[in-house]
């Protein structure tokens, strides 16, 4: 049926509404400049309650496969392509794009101009959208990010493998493919929900903590810095996209909102350490304001080549690091994958009792 995409801007923009849903979709507008990874965009806990516009002109045509999910359920609040395929020519495919979203109630909108709805997001920065079947623009609520982490997080702990050394990732929206990387490295790990604290911690005996991504705005959870920073500095800490933002408001950094954010799988980022750049995964609409690090005991370690804007911290003293990007996906390259090597790395140093270094 004939629809539209609405902008809390006033803009609307016609295309075919695939499938309706028992529910309206409403929610932050965003973009993804990918050519690949719909499965995995759709199912991360990072997108929920977002309207995620797929910036590639075909999506769908290597279909849905049951080992690629990030997460049980998708979490986006709707999906906007330009065309979308009908099937999936893939051996792996169990379900068509279309047919997964339909099955988990999600809205999907296209024929759209997404080189227009994207140029908007571009110039005017992210905002409230919405689905309808009407040409009239509907009441906007308040642009708000909520307490969403609450909403994505694990409720009681799970442990995973029986590795040698135990890991405690604090899940505030995690992806299964960080658990994957650790997994990969032999390690026990303990998923836990986001509000546990460093007294809980304590006794599951970790030799290691990373701080998972999640959605919306880190100061949604400032009333546990305090509880972040007693456990980040208690054990060697990775801190990821969300995580790390988190890592920087528990040492005393800001965080401000991008204006459109950074999602693809092609965002350059420089090691400050080397010199060298790796092409990476991103989710995010916040950062860590450069401008607030300078009183804080953290280095900057990765920039994006692009903008320039903060993408890892080290710190001083302690064995805590953490990335704005996500190691853990491989945009055809898997170039920062070191950096759960350098973890474990710490992890094994501060095990054997040496200094940090």
């Amino acid at each position: 049926m004939n629809g539209y995409l609405h902008l809390a801007n006033g803009d609307s923009f016609a295309g075919h509404i695939e499938h309706t849903a028992t529910h309206q979709a409403e929610g932050e507008i965003v973009f993804f400049t990918g050519m690949t990874g719909y499965q995995e965009v759709v199912t991360d806990p990072s997108y929920k309650d977002q309207i995620i516009v797929f910036t590639y002109p075909l999506i769908g045509n290597y279909g849905i496969n049951e080992k690629d999910y990030e997460s049980k359920k998708p979490h986006v609040a709707g999906v906007v392509v330009y065309e979308c395929s009908d099937e999936g020519f893939h051996y792996e495919a169990m379900y068509s794009f279309k047919q997964y979203l339909k099955k988990w109630n999600i809205p999907l909108i296209t024929h759209v101009d997404t080189r227009a709805v994207v140029k908007r997001i571009r110039k005017e920065g992210t905002m409230q959208s919405a689905f309808s079947t009407s040409a009239e623009p509907p009441a906007f609520t308040a642009e708000c990010d909520g307490y969403v982490v609450k909403e994505v997080s694990t409720k009681e702990p799970v442990t995973y493998g029986n590795g040698e050394k135990h890991v405690v990732l604090m899940d505030f929206g995690y992806k299964k493919s960080i658990l994957q990387e650790l997994l990969n490295r032999e390690c026990k790990v303990t998923v836990v929900p986001y509000s546990t604290s460093s007294s809980k911690v304590k006794e599951l005996q970790p030799d290691g903590i990373v701080l998972s991504n999640g959605p919306g705005d880190p100061t949604q959870v400032s009333s546990q810095l305090d509880e972040l920073k007693e456990i980040i500095s208690s054990y060697p800490t990775l801190g990821i996209c969300f995580g790390h933002q988190l890592i920087g408001l528990a040492f005393g950094a800001q965080t401000k909102k991008l204006a459109f954010g950074h999602r693809g799988a092609n965002q350059p980022v420089i090691d400050l350490t080397n010199n060298k750049v790796c092409m990476t995964s991103q989710n995010h609409s916040y950062v860590v304001d450069e401008q607030t690090i300078t009183s804080t005991p953290l280095n900057v370690r990765f920039k994006n080549v692009n903008d320039g804007s903060v993408e890892g911290l080290m710190h001083k003293d302690l064995p805590v690091m953490s990335v704005q990007y996500h190691p853990e996906a491989h945009p055809g390259p898997s170039d920062s994958t070191y950096i759960f090597d350098e973890f474990m790395t710490k992890v094994q140093q501060v095990g054997s009792g040496k200094v940090y270094a």
